[in-house]
């Protein structure tokens, strides 16, 4: 896991790594990419090969190896100033001991070879002006994007890397190609200036500078301990019987996934003792095909050509035999005397639901038989009192009519009585949904006259009011 979410600052800023209960010797290797486990830390030193060279961890997984002096004694997480090509950078000693000459052996150095040395321990100072650096990388490389965009140079500037004095930069970028930086130098030197150095790295070595988190759930094996990247080829996928998904085989870097190998070897050892090439199997049934192989199970899947839809399961070392018959030009009668025994598995109790509680609708007809209850109980009540109220309206009403009848020039509008309007039109906005819904009966009510649909006067017509009276009476 990256330092800088540690509390204190990161693993570089003091003498003991931030976060860290056990002075850099985890039992898992530190908190930094690429850390190196000192299992030889507790061996006194050789006084044969008492080299006195430490490795010095910097940015991400940049690591060198230098020489100290013997005025000073440098142990795990101190922050050393050493010597560079132009002034000096401050990094933290990662690996001391026996254990730094096998890491050299691994990486093809000499512990004879000439090596940079280590000056001093770094002091606050030092420290201080390192991080004001550290802070200028994410400007720096957002700048820089911009200006090779601007100079449409086909280039990813993926990361940037001060010095520890401050006096220089290093741009990482990764090309499918050759690029022509000169350009871009000068402007970034202008801009920044400092010096300006660009080294092209690899996908793979991008992915293991940024980090991140696999499918596996875990960190990047290129940013915690992988260094040397092989080759992977698809015939590793070929080998684990794994689909050839260009998405799923390849990792963040674009290639393809570096643990293919890991477990190579193991498939690679298992297949030896399957029979090599397209397997038939001549029967006296017909010819069958094998359709499936399970490695580390043994077991092999064939079918007929005239029942490709039938597996027959069958052991590796049954196959064998099979095969040394066919050879002798024997054919056995079926593959399915040589089928494997198909596993009992106990068929667990069956649940019946006896309450009905697992029904997902049982609330629902709970509350239909509710609302069922509550019209049975409103229906006897709400039909005589409807009745009641229909026969004391249609009363008044034809009070009311024989009132406007007996008046001179002819009967009123109803909306000009306000005695009528009063105790009609109140009685039937109360009940006119009762009406409708609970007594439909109430439409041939006998004692209630029927409403005089005549189309309405328009002026004093007083002949035809008095015609009307005398039809009346």
């Amino acid at each position: 896991m990256g330092c800088g979410n540690c509390s204190s600052g990161g693993c570089a800023t003091s003498t003991t790594p931030a976060g860290c209960q056990s002075n850099g010797n985890c039992s898992t290797g530190g908190c930094n990419k690429l850390e190196v486990f000192d299992w030889l830390s507790g061996m006194e030193l050789s006084s044969v090969q008492n080299e006195r060279i430490v490795e010095v961890r910097f940015k991400n997984t940049r690591k060198d190896f230098f020489r100290f002096n013997d005025d000073i004694s440098p142990i795990i997480g101190d922050n050393v100033i050493v010597e560079s090509s132009h002034g000096y950078d401050l990094g933290s000693v990662s690996l001391t001991g026996e254990l730094v000459a096998v890491q050299m052996k691994k990486k093809n150095i000499s512990t004879k070879s000439q090596l940079l040395h280590i000056k001093n321990l770094a002091k606050q100072a030092d420290i201080d002006l390192w991080q004001s650096a550290q802070e200028k990388e994410q400007d720096s490389m957002v700048q820089a994007r911009k200006v090779a965009r601007d100079l449409g140079l086909e280039m990813k500037i993926s990361d940037v890397e001060y010095q520890g004095d401050g006096s220089k930069a290093t741009f990482y970028y990764t090309s499918e190609g050759r690029v022509d930086f000169r350009d871009l130098v000068k402007m970034l030197a202008g801009k920044f200036k400092i010096r300006v150095e660009m080294k092209q790295i690899g996908t793979r070595q991008e992915a293991g500078r940024v980090g991140g988190i696999g499918v596996c759930g875990r960190e990047l094996c290129c940013s915690t301990w992988l260094s040397d990247f092989r080759s992977v080829s698809t015939s590793a996928a070929r080998y684990q019987q794994l689909a050839i998904n260009p998405i799923k085989l390849a990792g963040q870097c674009g290639k393809l996934k570096c643990c293919l190998n890991y477990e190579l070897d193991s498939y690679v050892d298992a297949l030896s003792e399957f029979p090599k090439g397209d397997i038939k199997l001549d029967t006296k049934k017909g010819r069958a095909f094998m359709q499936k192989t399970d490695i580390f199970k043994r077991i092999l899947w064939f079918s007929y050509f005239d029942e490709p839809a039938v597996f027959h399961p069958i052991s590796l070392d049954r196959v064998k035999e099979i095969i040394a018959m066919n050879l002798d030009k024997q054919k056995p009668d079926d593959l399915k005397d040589f089928n494997l025994e198909p596993v009992t598995i106990e068929k667990e109790p069956d649940y019946e639901n006896v309450v009905g509680q697992d029904d997902l609708k049982r609330f629902d007809q709970n509350k239909n038989q509710r609302n069922r209850n509550k019209k049975k109980k409103r229906k006897p009540q709400g039909s005589g009192n409807n009745q009641n109220k229909q026969n004391t309206q249609g009363k008044s009403q034809g009070q009311g009519q024989g009132q406007n009848k007996n008046r001179k020039g002819g009967p009123r509008k109803p909306g000009n009585n306000p005695q009528a309007k009063g105790n009609n039109s109140g009685g039937n906005n109360q009940n006119k949904g009762q009406q409708k819904k609970q007594n439909p009966q109430n439409n041939n009510n006998p004692n209630k006259k029927p409403q005089n649909n005549r189309p309405k006067q328009v002026g004093n017509n007083k002949p035809a009011a008095k015609g009307e009276g005398n039809s009346s009476s």
